[in-house]
């Protein structure tokens, strides 16, 4: 067909990047921004959407420019994003009228408070796979309007549209005030706590328990197209029209990076957050265990792929904590060396519930604690538990997800920016007690986006064809004594423990 190559737009809690693809899945060319991360209040954490916006714009003609490209070489525009990011905006200006709440914020804990006094945490499970919790995009969506009389009027009068973070960068790729495509893809829909598992649809009996009028909600739409939402803009940063047929959220984006494609395979990534998502097949599979159901992804008008996912608010923000409000390193990076000047975390736990704990535990009232302190310790202690906190919050999520499943864990896929601290992923397959596999491309959630959008315009022909850019970079085997796992086990679930009931209901 002529085109090289396909990009995909990765908009993440911390960063925008664009990254170019070639037909065998290596990158060409990538550029990245950070934006603000703004704390107004405890628990509260919003980004400016204008300011993210701008990001995107300047990192896609900064990939172009690294990689000596232009939007003709591209064949089409994949889309992926942190999901339940919440954003209203004037649909004739584009101004929006708050900044996005992000998926973090814990700022509608009454409101998710009044939901479950009413229908119970799980009132909403058997229709959208999800507890009612902070973490979803229904009661941020709620939030706003509530709170923001402009955007409750503008709603009412159908002039305000509600996006997480892709349904945003789609709508101006694609033109934004002068008709930009409103569109969400079914895995992000069904992280808003509002779409019905099995119809794939809004649902109103949802709708109007949270006062949402549907008019402000996107059209739900695969998350690979053929029929392209809209071609970007030619006064757009691409300078040329692309179809942009292509959307996921970063996590479902990433276990299709990872070709989990088979009912079974699982894959977990390693970011701001820690996410764990096991394929389930075309089953939305129901948890008992404090996992969420998910839509996986939706190729075409093929039926739906679902997932169990394990949720960990606070992974790789932890070691950025570190390195902001402590000042103990400099640069992430540099937290495994702090950690390899000890042989063991020294008796300490650290639970980062900072945003309180998602799966398996969903309690909002919890918050951060560091357990076990004795004069003993020192900084390569902390640095050791920073990291043993990812590897003891997987193992949770693993244990709950083979209740559920009834499938032991043989090897665990692993993607995200802490893939590359090998300590990290040594402790982990010992934990765990299995392998653990790290691709040669580890940029797997822009990568499952590029093939989102690539199968869409036939750049690539098929799942088989993607399998066979998969290629092994490292496998860590487990080699800890039984006695030491489970010992530690024990420790970690007994400090977890102490995390519950700091915050009373009053104090929220």
């Amino acid at each position: 067909m002529g085109k090289k190559y396909i990009g995909a737009v990765d908009q993440g809690t911390t960063s925008s990047r664009f990254i170019i693809f070639d037909h065998d899945g290596q990158i060409v060319s990538v550029d990245q921004k950070e934006h603000a991360q703004i704390f107004a209040q405890p628990g509260w954490v919003v980004h400016d959407p204008m300011e993210i916006w701008e990001n995107v714009q300047e990192v896609i003609r900064g990939a172009l420019a690294k990689g000596e490209s232009s939007g003709t070489d591209l064949a089409a525009i994949g889309i992926t994003n942190q999901r339940e990011t919440t954003v209203i905006w004037d649909r004739n200006t584009g101004k929006p009228f708050a900044n996005a709440i992000v998926w973090q914020c814990t700022r509608t804990d009454r409101i998710c408070e009044e939901l479950t006094r009413k229908y119970g945490q799980d009132g909403f499970r058997e229709k959208t796979g999800l507890p009612i919790a902070t973490y979803f995009s229904g009661p941020k969506i709620k939030w706003i309007l509530d709170h923001v009389p402009e955007a409750r009027r503008s709603a009412d009068k159908g002039e305000a549209l509600f996006g997480t973070m892709e349904t945003w960068v789609i709508w101006w790729l694609t033109g934004g005030p002068r008709g930009g495509a409103h569109v969400t893809d079914v895995t992000n829909a069904s992280r808003t706590m509002l779409m019905n598992l099995n119809t794939l649809q809004w649902d109103d009996e949802i709708l109007e328990a949270l006062d949402i009028p549907r008019r402000v909600l996107p059209r739900i739409v695969p998350s690979s197209d053929s029929a392209a939402w809209g071609m970007t803009d030619e006064n757009g940063p691409f300078d040329t029209e692309i179809p942009v047929c292509g959307a996921l959220g970063d996590q479902q984006a990433a276990l299709v990076g990872q070709t989990c494609f088979e009912k079974g395979e699982a894959k977990n990534t390693y970011g701001t957050g820690c996410f764990l998502l096991l394929n389930t097949g075309h089953e939305a599979m129901r948890s008992t265990h404090g996992m969420i159901s998910t839509v996986a992804y939706q190729i075409g008008g093929q039926k739906a792929v679902y997932a169990l996912e394990g949720s960990v608010a606070i992974a790789g923000a932890l070691v950025q904590w570190v390195r902001d409000n402590l000042g103990l390193i400099s640069e992430a990076r540099e937290i495994e060396d702090l950690a390899r000047t000890v042989e063991n975390n020294g008796g300490i736990y650290f639970v980062p519930a900072f945003s309180g704990l998602f799966a398996p535990y969903w309690r909002v009232d919890a918050r951060g604690a560091i357990v076990g302190l004795t004069r003993y310790v020192n900084k390569g202690h902390l640095a050791r538990a920073v990291l043993e906190a990812n590897a003891y919050q997987t193992r949770d999520i693993v244990e709950a997800m083979e209740k559920d499943s009834g499938v032991a864990l043989s090897r665990l896929k692993v993607d995200g920016g802490m893939v590359v601290n090998e300590l990290l992923m040594q402790f982990q397959a010992d934990i765990l007690d299995c392998p653990v596999i790290r691709p040669k491309i580890t940029e797997t959630t822009a990568l499952g986006a590029a093939y989102a959008a690539g199968l869409a315009v036939g750049f690539w022909g098929g799942l088989d064809e993607l399998r066979q850019n998969w290629k092994v970079d490292r496998t860590w085997d487990p080699n800890m004594s039984k006695e030491t796992r489970e010992k530690g086990c024990k420790e970690w679930r007994k400090a977890v423990t102490k995390t519950f009931d700091w915050v009373e209901a009053e104090d929220r």
